[in-house]
């Protein structure tokens, strides 16, 4: 007797499962479908996938800012020009209650606290080599980052004898001077990735060679590579820091920012050079000569154009072809003009172009309006542009913030409260209330308005209702600081009431 077996009949423990799809075997994780038969993806750990990549995704990255590609430098400068500008600036946020302080004690404290950090960060003494204050710094290593994918970061002494009165200054270490590959196989004590971690798999030390590994100037020194251990101390002080932005878990180094579109970014670049050039050919050639068949003994067709001029054609002796742009002039017997229709530049050109360049912006958090400067669409999709672009910003300016110019300022702040230039009772003797000190906020860049108006009425709404602060809604509008345009203010309309004093009794 035979039967159909139903799909939910018991099978006999002899007989194999039969092969079914289910779950996401049937879709994403399908290998039977012919979209996905030559499509091999393969993940390993995060050193395998991200580490031992760096170096190519690093130099490519670089290329493509030094001008590989046409928007390679736009979209890094865009995200730097944002995020940090011209340097973040301290807005020194701390609880005068918390701390025991008064209202106007704390005013004072942050008053003095924000114009002495300042007074060190304006100066070039800032940097190790003395050529760069700490807000120039920023623009730097934060760029560095974006086309590296890391920096690292060194807090070190200044070896100068200068009337400063810190000695706090930072040294900035590019990417490749964090020993990988080779460096490795020539001192073997040197992890591969040049970063040293303890048997829990924190990081412990940075071992840094003493100059660019790729460098082939004359005179320079013996490669060597040195072992900076990230704390130092007692109590400990953080000395080394490797600033990149991590995607994977166990990640030891970082990715450059163009890293997802460097093949779409260098394509592009292709595309428009390859037109670029068409059309130049194109607009060179607008006409070209036939000759007629030539009987025995007539002249030679090499006799017509030579590389220096155009021949022995009558009235052309020595004119190059660089010169012709736009002439007219007789031509020999047997030869004839034909015309030619130039197609460039091309029509689908910008079409083919825009779309692209939205993908780009998408992958990048850039809309493709602000990657190109282009702004040519209504006000709400610009606006919403700028919204969505903002929100990548301030994820930027937030991080930086926190990695970069927190952790100098708390350094900064511990040198000055030990020589005495800032009175902290009990920062060096609790850490809780060091952090309560240390409480900042970091400003940069404004955002940028549409319509004024509306958006500084919003402003207006939003600080009397206490959904947020006059302090934060000046820095966003204009960047300034809400204390020090009320003491401006002040004295503004004090000389403007003695102006009109005067003028009453004139």
């Amino acid at each position: 007797m035979s039967y159909i077996k139903s799909r939910h009949a018991p099978r006999s423990p002899e007989s194999p499962p039969p092969v079914r799809n289910s779950g996401y075997s049937q879709h994403g994780a399908s290998r039977s479908k012919p979209a996905f038969l030559s499509w091999f993806a393969e993940s390993r750990s995060a050193h395998e996938d991200i580490t031992e990549n760096q170096e190519l995704l690093r130099e490519r990255s670089r290329d493509l800012y030094a001008g590989g590609g046409p928007l390679g430098r736009g979209a890094v400068d865009r995200l730097a020009l944002n995020a940090v500008g011209s340097g973040l600036r301290l807005n020194v946020r701390i609880d005068p209650e918390l701390l025991g302080m008064t209202d106007d004690e704390g005013r004072k404290w942050t008053a003095r606290v924000e114009s002495e950090f300042d007074y060190w960060a304006s100066s070039k003494s800032a940097s190790y080599d003395g050529q760069l204050s700490f807000y120039e710094m920023q623009a730097l290593a934060f760029r560095s980052v974006l086309l590296d994918g890391e920096c690292l970061l060194r807090l070190r002494d200044t070896p100068y004898h200068s009337r400063n009165i810190y000695t706090l200054c930072l040294e900035l270490i590019e990417s490749e001077r964090l020993t990988t590959g080779e460096a490795h196989s020539m001192l073997s004590k040197i992890p591969a990735d040049g970063v040293e971690c303890d048997e829990n798999g924190r990081p412990i030390a940075y071992w840094v060679a003493n100059r660019n590994p790729n460098s082939t100037r004359a005179g320079l020194p013996p490669l060597e590579w040195n072992r900076y251990e990230i704390y130092t101390g007692f109590p400990e002080r953080r000395v080394m820091f490797l600033l990149m932005d991590s995607e994977r878990i166990g990640q030891k180094r970082g990715v450059p920012f163009l890293a997802p579109v460097i093949e779409q970014l260098k394509q592009l670049g292709r595309y428009t050079d390859a037109e670029l050039m068409a059309a130049v050919i194109s607009g060179m050639y607008a006409v070209f000569f036939q000759h007629e068949p030539r009987p025995e003994g007539a002249i030679g067709e090499e006799e017509y154009a030579s590389e220096e001029g155009l021949g022995d054609f009558p009235g052309l002796e020595g004119i190059s072809q660089k010169e012709m742009y736009g002439m007219i002039m007789d031509l020999p017997e047997g030869v004839k003009p034909v015309g030619i229709s130039p197609s460039r530049p091309n029509t689908s050109f910008d079409a083919f172009v825009s779309s692209l360049l939205r993908q780009i912006g998408g992958c990048l958090g850039i809309p493709s309006e602000l990657l190109t400067l282009n702004f040519t669409a209504s006000y709400s999709a610009s606006r919403g542009a700028l919204l969505e672009a903002w929100k990548l910003f301030r994820y930027w300016r937030s991080w930086f913030s926190e990695n970069f110019c927190q952790c100098v300022y708390e350094d900064w702040l511990t040198e000055a409260v030990m020589k005495g230039r800032v009175s902290a009772p009990g920062y060096m003797d609790d850490d809780y209330i060091r952090s309560l000190y240390t409480w900042a906020e970091w400003t940069g860049p404004s955002q940028g308005q549409l319509n004024p108006v509306q958006e500084v009425n919003a402003a207006i709404l939003k600080a009397q209702h206490g959904l947020s602060t006059w302090q934060r809604e000046t820095s966003e509008l204009t960047g300034g600081d809400f204390d020090l345009n009320m003491k401006q203010k002040k004295r503004e309309e004090s000389l403007m009431t003695e102006g009109t004093n005067v003028q009453d009794k004139g």
